[in-house]
């Protein structure tokens, strides 16, 4: 029997709890994110109810502008701890399921039941089994991809929302997936697509319509990964979130409240930054090689600048060097500062153990 994969999503997560807690905003165009200041607010939409996207609003985009497009709107922030709390409610009952559990965010998660379950009809079952406890036990709703690819199932959970599952199988995958457009590949967004366009792939079709060879010669390496991608034979397994597995990166973004060209107050900004980034390296034991700078200006223009240290470290005080150093060549410029951002990657475990105190040895 081939791998069967579900990819549990949870359907506009931030909203959906701001509901559970005031039933009132059921079915109106309700926000979550940054105080939209009747359009003259900075920060961005978290997420958005499926009312408000018919606005046209979505995660990501300016708050200035989705209070354009509806003032009428519910507005409010995010509130972590709560969100938190029904997260960790709906991953203790996913985790029931599987013995290869795999939380991908706050609000998705990808389960290995390949030995839960016999076939693709009986995952099927299981799937709406567990979409329905979800919901029962938590009040929130989510959606399900089931596949024979991590890939496969996490398109599979986004084509039938909110409150959906969807079965892709090797017999059904092109017929299913065809009419799509690329960007419902994960690691396909808005500027990466216009390559593929370039190049005459729009849909998953195009891409079904070339063999490997051609596929390869017309975009390169990136060939294959797509086709792999869009075939499900990536050969991508669910890894045990459980076993700690260290991230890739740790950043941290703010967006100021007007656009500044105070650097007083903006390297207060990214040395808040480097301090509170470096707490958490030292407390998970990480050395980092790169330090990564992001800055945007007016107008969403955005730049980022990176540097690699020959040793890793997790030195505060090395990294505010570098960081100096990078943003040097911004100093001059007579654009106001969006946002400020700060990353540190490249990274390696800490053989270093802690330094015994005298009290140690009493």
């Amino acid at each position: 029997m081939p791998m069967i994969v579900f990819h549990v999503d949870l359907d506009c997560f931030f909203a959906a709890v701001a509901v559970l807690d005031h039933p009132e905003f059921t079915g109106v165009p309700l926000i979550i994110g940054a105080d939209p200041k009747k359009g003259k607010g900075r920060g961005v939409v978290s997420t958005c109810s499926y009312e408000a996207r018919e606005y046209g609003i979505h995660s990501g985009m300016p708050i200035s502008q989705a209070y354009q497009r509806c003032p009428f709107g519910i507005y409010t922030r995010p509130k972590f701890s709560r969100i938190k709390e029904i997260s960790n409610q709906v991953m203790d009952i996913l985790q029931t399921y599987c013995d290869l559990f795999q939380q991908a965010g706050i609000d998705e998660a990808y389960l290995d039941m390949t030995e839960q379950v016999t076939d693709f009809k009986n995952a099927e079952q299981k799937a709406y089994e567990i979409k329905d406890r979800v919901q029962r036990e938590t009040g929130v709703t989510c959606s399900i991809g089931v596949s024979y690819s991590k890939t496969l199932a996490k398109i599979g959970s986004d084509f039938n929302k909110p409150n959906g599952v969807t079965v892709i199988t090797h017999k059904n995958y092109q017929n299913l997936l065809s009419p799509l457009d690329i960007t419902r590949i994960p690691g396909i967004g808005k500027k990466t697509k216009e390559y593929y366009f370039r190049k005459g792939i729009h849909t998953f079709s195009d891409i079904y319509a070339l063999k490997l060879p051609d596929l390869i010669r017309k975009l390169g390496e990136n060939g294959q990964w797509v086709y792999k991608a869009v075939h499900g034979t990536d050969g991508r397994h669910v890894h045990d979130s459980r076993l700690d597995y260290d991230p890739k990166s740790i950043s941290k973004e703010s967006t100021f409240h007007e656009d500044t060209a105070d650097f007083n107050l903006i390297y207060q900004k990214l040395e808040d930054m480097n301090g509170k980034l470096h707490k958490k390296l030292i407390k998970r034991q990480l050395l980092y090689r790169t330090i990564t700078i992001k800055v945007r200006f007016h107008g969403f223009i955005t730049y980022t600048r990176s540097q690699s240290i020959s040793t890793p470290n997790n030195n505060p005080k090395l990294a505010n060097d570098v960081i100096h150093e990078l943003m040097s060549e911004f100093e001059k410029t007579s654009n106001k500062f969006r946002l400020i951002g700060l990353k540190f990657s490249n990274f390696s475990k800490s053989e270093k153990k802690n330094q015994m105190k005298l009290t140690d040895f009493i």
